[in-house]
């Protein structure tokens, strides 16, 4: 069996909402399973293990531009959602908590989640926007809410951060395929390429 692609990314992130709409079919065109990781890069979460991230830099034009450009090209849906960023610990410890009981049912969420942020203009960083999307998905609203503040999710998804880091993960959205590193959207065509003819 070959070996999986660990897709990293932040819910804030709109280079991690890009490559969430393309990762899993450029997988299935290799036969790779894709692993999906949440992370918190807010650098005012650095003490419960958030990775820093140059904020300044994600709110220039050129990004928002980018980013506009980025998904016309794509042809992948996108408006640009204000507040940005927002914190993302909440969503990131609920998907963390699926993740380890349902990684398809984790999957679900994270598209719904990016997609009511990115497309429908949704605060992801509020737990009720959190808990309708649940709700939409017919999971347990209980559960996932009890999730936001369980001492053992909040523990579960330092220790994913904390890997990450170990890793060399430093943005959203990374890949790690056979202990190779790309960092970016913009790396999906050489991560093609890397699968199908090899290292390069």
């Amino acid at each position: 069996m070959s070996a999986p692609i660990d897709f990293y990314f932040d819910f804030s992130s709109p280079y991690g909402y890009l490559a969430s709409e393309q990762i899993d079919a450029l997988g299935a065109r290799h036969g790779r399973a894709v692993m999906w990781h949440a992370i918190v890069l807010d650098a005012q979460f650095q003490p419960q293990g958030g990775m820093k991230i140059p904020a300044a830099l994600m709110r220039t034009e050129y990004v928002r531009r980018d980013v506009e450009r980025s998904s016309a090209y794509f042809g992948i849906p996108y408006k640009a959602p204000v507040p940005y960023p927002v914190h993302t610990e909440h969503a990131a410890r609920a998907f963390q908590w699926l993740s380890d009981r349902n990684p398809d049912e984790a999957r679900s969420f994270a598209h719904a989640v990016f997609r009511a942020y990115f497309v429908e203009g949704r605060n992801i960083a509020e737990t009720a926007v959190l808990l309708e999307i649940a709700e939409a998905l017919k999971l347990d609203r209980e559960d996932v809410s009890a999730a936001f503040s369980d001492a053992a999710t909040k523990a579960r998804l330092k220790a994913e951060i904390d890997l990450a880091e170990a890793r060399g993960v430093f943005g959203s959205p990374f890949f790690i395929v056979e202990g190779e590193g790309f960092w970016g959207n913009d790396r999906l065509p050489q991560l093609d390429r890397w699968l199908a003819n090899g290292p390069f």
